[in-house]
């Protein structure tokens, strides 16, 4: 269940300097926020933010872009990130709704994608607003490097199906799937899980992942 209505939270976000307050101004800037030309990938939907940060620190060649809608929840990524003995120099915080993620991001900007236990979604009057969907892979596809990826993980089976399903009218293919991830050799290898997946793996849920490109 996502956290609302904390109070203060906006407040401290708007004071935080691991948040990007005007991302509109970063288009197509985006290395000069970082201070280098290394490849930029991003999380949306990053919740509290323990994926993010723990793929910063594993891969510091890399950097890192956080989208969070729900101020409440951006709240505790950034909580999380003032307790660390070293704040992560290649992580930022944005607060936005994914729509508009091409006002943020200029063409061919961002190198990976990551899309982590999504919000379903479930009725079919709603199928639009699935981040896996056409419509978003379509907004995707602008602002991905000509080989770009994205890798999307769920427990949920029916999003995942309809996740597959989406690929080929959107012109997009699956390099890599697994229909339970964590009893997969292959693609389990340098896995790094967060909050929900944690949870859910604990319990005995399958995990699905894929690992999509444009289709050639």
């Amino acid at each position: 269940m996502r956290l609302r209505n904390i109070s203060g939270s906006r407040e401290i976000i708007g004071e935080s300097e691991f948040v990007i307050h005007d991302p509109e101004a970063r288009r197509g800037n985006w290395q000069k926020v970082f201070g280098n030309n290394n490849p930029i990938h991003i999380e949306i939907g990053m919740g509290k933010g323990r994926f993010l940060m723990d793929m910063a620190k594993a891969f510091p060649l890399v950097n890192y872009v956080g989208i969070e809608k729900y101020s409440s929840v951006l709240l505790r990524a950034i909580q999380k990130m003032e307790k660390e003995e070293k704040p992560l120099s290649n992580v930022r915080f944005v607060r936005m709704d994914a729509e508009t993620i091409g006002d943020v991001f200029g063409k061919g900007e961002v190198e990976r994608i990551y899309l982590n236990f999504s919000d379903p979604w479930p009725k079919d009057r709603h199928a639009k607003r699935r981040l896996p969907s056409r419509e978003f892979l379509a907004r995707y596809d602008r602002i991905l490097e000509e080989n770009g990826q994205i890798e999307f993980k769920t427990d949920n089976k029916d999003l995942f199906q309809f996740a597959l399903n989406e690929l080929e009218p959107a012109g997009w293919e699956a390099e890599k799937v697994s229909y339970d991830l964590h009893h997969d050799e292959d693609m389990r290898k340098g896995n790094i899980m967060t909050e929900y997946e944690e949870r859910f793996s604990s319990i005995g849920n399958p995990i699905y992942k894929y690992v999509i490109v444009r289709r050639r």
